[in-house]
């Protein structure tokens, strides 16, 4: 009798089948999702794919056993599944998503967390360790209080203002130090 190539069986694995497969394999759930067991302790999921773009077949890793169980294993195979029906290659969507997470971290730098690391670059070219320790103290003492902890993109001409307004007339040159650097 032939195998009905028009459908596929899905959830063939059960979550004890899962916790006691010892010997090292890929083990079929359907729907490109796998057990992959390399020993005992070490048991992950993959989720086995034809690439829509390349047409090469992939392995994507959903993860540890450990961390993810059998049914969110198979929800994040069915999300890739989707990905794919939309001409998507799912590493390279994951890929992408990586890339802007960490654009948006270092965007996310605070204004304290910058002026150390430009006080540390520079600190080698200034004629003595004094000068350092001055800029050090002059930021600590006036933009600590009030973008300290802003992430740096959202540091605007208002709050540039706030800090420099209260000391130009009574320490011009701290507050011309501070407009420079």
């Amino acid at each position: 009798m032939g195998r009905n190539m028009g459908t596929r069986q899905l959830n063939r694995l059960s979550a004890k089948t899962v916790a006691t497969k010892q010997n090292p394999g890929l083990y079929c759930d359907g729907g490109g999702l796998y057990l992959q067991v390399t020993s005992l302790e070490n048991k992950s999921w993959i989720f086995r794919y034809r690439s829509p773009l390349t047409k090469k077949l992939r392995d994507m890793g959903l993860g540890p056993v450990h961390t993810v169980g059998l049914s969110d294993a198979r929800d994040k195979a069915a999300m890739q599944r989707g990905t794919i029906l939309s001409g998507m290659d799912p590493i390279q969507v994951r890929e992408e998503e990586n890339r802007k997470r960490a654009i948006e971290a270092a965007k996310a730098v605070t204004f304290s967390r910058c002026a150390a690391s430009y006080i540390e670059s520079h600190r080698p070219g200034w004629r003595n360790e004094k000068h350092g320790d001055q800029w050090k103290d002059t930021i600590n003492t006036y933009c600590e209080p009030v973008i300290g902890a802003l992430p740096v993109q959202d540091v605007g001409i208002g709050l540039v203002l706030k800090i420099l307004e209260p000391i130009w007339t009574t320490k011009p040159e701290t507050a011309s130090r501070l407009r420079g650097g």
